[in-house]
């Protein structure tokens, strides 16, 4: 029987990667974005690749689309095993003391209440399904802070409470609970929203650093921690290129 997969921010980064590379291990993907378009060209991509993929409209930070995207995974053929909550984002590297409340509230929105609403819709499925697994995708930023990254911060840190309390209270029932800690991953977008879309300050954030993590890096962990066997559960998994030995301390040729 086919193993379903949801995975949210679908469109592009980790998220498209992570669904890709699903496809190869045989899942049926739920890819969910608000951009359909680019869904639309992602499960054509998958299908042309021998896999399945079905797009879903969804915002994570809205009650009735998230119920949508509940509905949409009840309807695909076999059991919903796996979620991947990877919708997030960062805006802003502006002090604590001048940030501005819309980018904090955006953030949290997205990273922590996003992965709730998501978790709680498909639960049930997971559960249901006799061997479930949830992956929320953090950051390092989730167990450390730097200056002007407060409020990304922030979101990681209530993200990463938000897994921790719920493998407590998932304890005895069989859904794992996986969370994913990136460090430098270098996408299309993350640092080109995070700047407003200022290409050269995004740019400037790898500068010099000669293989920073790329998305498929971050799915290929993914992936493996979700295809261990049932009982082997993966509590965290923090990965960084070989250059960023710490939040603060990144190797930069001349």
């Amino acid at each position: 029987m086919t193993r379903v997969a949801v995975v949210t921010g679908a469109s592009s980064g980790i998220g498209a990667a992570t669904a890709r590379r699903l496809a190869r291990e045989g899942f049926h993907v739920l890819v969910a974005s608000r951009r359909t378009g680019r869904l639309a060209d992602l499960v054509a991509e998958i299908a042309a690749a021998g896999g399945a993929a079905t797009a879903v409209a969804c915002d994570v930070t809205s009650d009735e689309s998230v119920a949508d995207l509940a509905r949409a995974a009840r309807q695909v053929p076999g059991p919903v095993t796996l979620l991947v909550n990877n919708a997030g984002g960062a805006r802003g590297m502006d002090p604590v003391e001048s940030g501005a409340i819309g980018d904090w509230q955006w953030m949290y929105d997205v990273n922590v209440l996003g992965t709730l609403r998501v978790t709680q819709a498909l639960l049930p499925e997971l559960e249901s399904s006799g061997a479930g697994t949830i992956v929320v995708v953090s950051s390092t930023a989730g167990f450390t802070v730097d200056e002007g990254g407060g409020g990304y911060s922030a979101a990681k840190h209530a993200q990463t409470a938000v897994a921790g309390t719920l493998r407590l209270e998932l304890c005895g029932r069989p859904v794992r609970v996986i969370e994913i800690d990136p460090g430098m991953v270098k996408t299309d977008e993350f640092s080109l929203i995070r700047f407003g879309g200022d290409a050269d300050r995004a740019e400037s954030v790898y500068a010099g650093v000669a293989e920073p993590l790329v998305a498929e890096d971050v799915a290929d962990c993914i992936a493996w921690c979700a295809t261990r066997p049932q009982h082997v559960n993966v509590d965290r998994l923090v990965v960084r290129p070989l250059a960023q030995a710490a939040q603060h301390k990144v190797y930069r040729a001349s």
